[in-house]
């Protein structure tokens, strides 16, 4: 009887293999493979982690359980709760316009909140309006959510008027963009 040897038994394998196939027919089978790999993640998965948030009073941030959505010059409306600096509405502008003689930014800073009326988070543009001097009313710091400033589209202590005429800051607003 013969001895177990690996290496023969290896050798036999591979011999097999190379001999049952070619060169072009394992290019082949690796275009395809390359080809159907971006497929795999529109295949159907389990998307057990991607259920509704919970959005129970205890689960709210404390901007979120006392937001309100009657007053826009407060600090406390629905929208603010990752504002930082003076509310256009209170220095002649609205909630999602800028004064008149101040000029929108082209960049913004991003936020999620939820409004209190429908229990729904909506993904806010905090847009700062610029080219005037401060105008120092209703003066806001709400920091819900608010990430360091590695992140810089989530952080609101930056101020925002790149693009701009002018970096004077002026005031800003919160425009609603959609549902998150």
């Amino acid at each position: 009887m013969k001895k177990f040897d690996p290496d023969a038994l290896g050798e036999n394998m591979l011999r097999r293999f190379a001999g049952g196939t070619s060169r072009r027919g394992m290019l082949a089978r690796l275009g395809l493979a390359l080809v159907a790999a971006p497929v795999f993640p529109l295949l159907p998965v389990s998307r057990a982690g991607a259920s509704k948030p919970d959005r129970s009073p205890e689960a709210k941030t404390a901007f979120a359980r006392g937001a309100q959505t009657t007053d826009d010059t407060k600090c406390t409306y629905w929208r603010y709760c990752a504002i930082d600096g003076s509310l256009c509405t209170c220095c002649g502008g609205g909630v999602h316009t800028c004064p008149p003689g101040a000029e929108p930014s082209p960049v913004s800073w991003v936020g999620t909140c939820i409004n209190p009326e429908d229990g729904k988070a909506y993904l806010i543009a905090y847009r700062d309006c610029c080219g005037k001097a401060y105008c120092a009313k209703c003066d806001c710091d709400n920091t819900d959510r608010e990430t360091q400033l590695y992140m810089p589209q989530l952080n609101n202590d930056v101020i925002w008027c790149f693009g701009t005429a002018s970096m004077e800051y002026h005031c800003s607003t919160a425009v609603l963009v959609g549902t998150a």
